[in-house]
């Protein structure tokens, strides 16, 4: 390849095309402080003009700090919005920590989804039944596990292994390239729908750690479940040695 670093070294090539949503300064505060034992200070405000110069220098006045307050406020209100239910609780939830890295517990009756299998399992994408699952998710993972019935289980129902590709002996999902973005002011309704997405709208490709999560041929199991339409088979599911109170 040609090497062009003599043609460009003093070029000047403008790349705010290439950028996102950008934001322009506006003004600037600069606090200053005496060096008293006990300090007094104050806070000057600038303008900033359309180069990036600040201009029109002067202490802060009172309607600026509450400008300056009320967009705070807005910040912080968003922080505690974090997992704050829309409306009443369903009774599907089994669990919830709002902390900043907060959690999630909760459980989806059997039920029919679409699910996607990568080519080399020789598996068709395509509808099937599932059994009833636990999921524990905060912003950065998910776990997942099945249960032997619809019942909303207590917190010595024991747990079995999710059924599904891409699920670690833990219970941990490998989420692969899939983008996870869960917002701070994420309401509990939309954090469960957006993993539950996550989920299903993701590649079953592989086995993780050759962790085989039912009794029997994994890749049969669910190419008979797409063709055949068939309720979800629970006794094949393998006891995990865990119980609900182990996610809490």
């Amino acid at each position: 390849m040609r090497n062009t670093a003599n043609t460009i070294e003093n070029e000047e090539i403008d790349i705010t095309n290439n950028f996102g949503t950008l934001y322009h300064p506006k003004s600037a505060l600069v606090f200053y402080e005496t060096e008293d034992y006990n300090p007094d200070g104050y806070v000057e405000h600038f303008d900033i003009d359309r180069n990036g110069n600040p201009i029109n220098a002067h202490p802060l006045t009172v309607r600026e700090a509450q400008r300056l307050s009320k967009m705070l406020n807005i910040q912080n209100k968003k922080d505690k919005d974090f997992l704050r239910p829309s409306g009443v609780i369903s009774e599907s939830i089994l669990f919830i920590d709002t902390s900043e890295n907060g959690k999630v517990v909760w459980y989806t009756k059997a039920q029919e989804r679409h699910l996607l299998f990568t080519d080399k399992l020789s598996i068709p994408n395509g509808l099937a039944y599932l059994p009833p699952l636990v999921w524990c998710a905060n912003k950065q993972g998910m776990k997942i596990f099945a249960l032997e019935t619809n019942q909303r289980p207590s917190e010595e129902t024991p747990l079995f292994h999710a059924p599904f590709f891409n699920v670690y002996e833990s219970g941990s999902v490998c989420m692969g390239t899939v983008d996870v973005k869960i917002k701070s002011s994420t309401s509990l309704e939309e954090f469960t729908n957006k993993w539950e997405d996550y989920f299903f709208n993701s590649y079953f490709s592989h086995l993780v750690n050759n962790h085989n999560p039912t009794k029997g041929n994994c890749v049969n199991l669910w190419k008979n479940l797409i063709q055949s339409k068939e309720v979800f088979p629970t006794d094949i599911l393998i006891n995990s040695n865990l119980t609900l109170k182990n996610l809490l």
